[in-house]
Formats: C-alpha cells, structure tokens, sequence
C-alpha cells in the first residue's frame, strides 16, 4: 500500500492555486478589491489566463504584451499604464477606451481602484 500523504499534499497544493492561496514569493499579497480583476488576470510572472497578464503592467504600453489578441482599439490608443491611466481604466474602460472588449463595467469607488494601483504597481 502506499503513501496517502504525499497524493493529500499534492492534492491540497493544487487547491490552494485554485483558490487563489497559493503565490509566488516574488508577488505580493492581492488585496480584496482585486478580486474583480483576479477573475480573468493574473499576475504570475509566466501565466496566462483570460485576460492579459498584469505583471509588471505599470510602466507597459497598452496592448503590447505578447500572446494576447488585444482589441484594434486599445492598440491604437496609445496608453502607457500609469496611475492615471489606470485610474481612468478602472473607473470605465469603454469609456476610456470606446471599442475595447474587456467586458467589466469598472470599479465606481476610488479607494478600491487606488488599492488596485497600488497593487499593480508592486508587480515588478
């Protein structure tokens, strides 16, 4: 008979990057009002998900991360990610960007997008 701890700790591991548990150590700890963004981002240096990866996101043109079909509009807006880009991003980005396809309708309380920002620019 085998083991069952090992299959229980790989079992759990698995789990726990499921559920968001789990992080590198070179990320930081996502605040609760990213969760929205969490949903189809992630900041894994490495991984994709849904959406385009946000790691190291501050600082990086728009539409300009390699892998991910961005829409013709957000190529053509010429953004650099900075906090009043993203500012604005956040609080509506088919208003900020009219023909994205990022289907969000954005974040109405400041304070949550600024815990955002902050976050993001911790992604380095």
């Amino acid at each position: 008979m085998k083991p069952v701890v090992p299959a229980l700790t790989t079992l759990l591991a698995i789990a726990a990057l499921a559920n968001g548990e789990a992080r590198a150590e070179n990320v930081p700890a996502r605040p609760a009002a990213f969760a929205p963004c969490a949903a189809c981002h992630t900041v894994q240096p490495g991984q994709k998900s849904f959406g385009p990866n946000l790691h190291g996101v501050v600082g990086r043109k728009a539409a300009s991360l390699p892998g991910y079909a961005y829409s013709n509009a957000l190529k053509a807006a010429n953004i650099t990610w900075n906090r009043q880009a993203l500012d604005r991003w956040l609080t509506a980005p088919q208003k900020a960007v009219p023909g994205t396809k990022m289907p969000f309708p954005g974040i109405a309380d400041p304070a949550k997008r600024q815990q955002i920002i902050e976050y993001l620019q911790k992604l380095r």
